[in-house]
């Protein structure tokens, strides 16, 4: 008996395209099929979420195009945490949305890691929050936060740890100071 092995995983991939939510590869090769009954292979391939800002030409992604990738405001606290201990904490912003629509994926998750979308209900105002390391240190500006975009221009968004929540929002506007209410508070990624 015989059973499959497999050579180590390749290094991931680009994403398959920029200025989008796509996703990124690895790889790994079968080094001997199984034979006489033996294990079989694993699986050879897998896919991971993957978000790029610069198209291939190096120039930056049009903002209006680029989700914004969000998680619940609690990850910051931990964040803040380790950018003061290492002294890299620079000054972020605020920006309110009016969520717009909202994937029915966000309120079926059970999981105690996405709990935290079950606060996003359509019509509700939002108040996300962009520190560092999301804020971009060229732009001074979170990717996905709408700046340059139109006024009522519908702008997407991608919560972070479960690719069935997601959906559309209106940026209302920018505040230089943070005071999000903790239910509704989030966080660019």
């Amino acid at each position: 008996v015989t059973s499959c092995e497999v050579l180590p995983w390749s290094a991931w991939s680009g994403c398959a395209e920029p200025c989008k939510a796509t996703y990124r590869v690895r790889r790994r090769h079968v080094l001997r099929e199984p034979r006489n009954g033996g294990e079989p292979c694993p699986a050879l391939e897998e896919r991971a979420g993957c978000m790029e800002y610069w198209s291939r030409q190096g120039a930056e992604c049009e903002q209006s195009l680029v989700p914004a990738l969000i998680t619940t405001g609690g990850f910051g606290k931990a964040r803040k945490k380790r950018a003061a201990a290492d002294g890299s904490e620079r000054a972020g912003y605020c920006v309110e949305f009016q969520l717009v629509a909202i994937a029915p994926g966000c309120v079926r998750s059970h999981r105690s890691h996405t709990l935290w979308m079950r606060y996003l209900r359509e019509g509700h105002t939002v108040c996300v929050e962009c520190q560092h390391p999301a804020l971009d240190p060229r732009s001074l500006h979170c990717y996905g936060d709408g700046s340059g975009s139109h006024e009522n221009q519908l702008l997407h968004w991608q919560a972070v740890g479960s690719p069935q929540c997601s959906g559309t929002w209106k940026r209302i506007r920018q505040l230089d100071t943070c005071s999000c209410p903790s239910v509704h508070s989030f966080l660019f990624i």
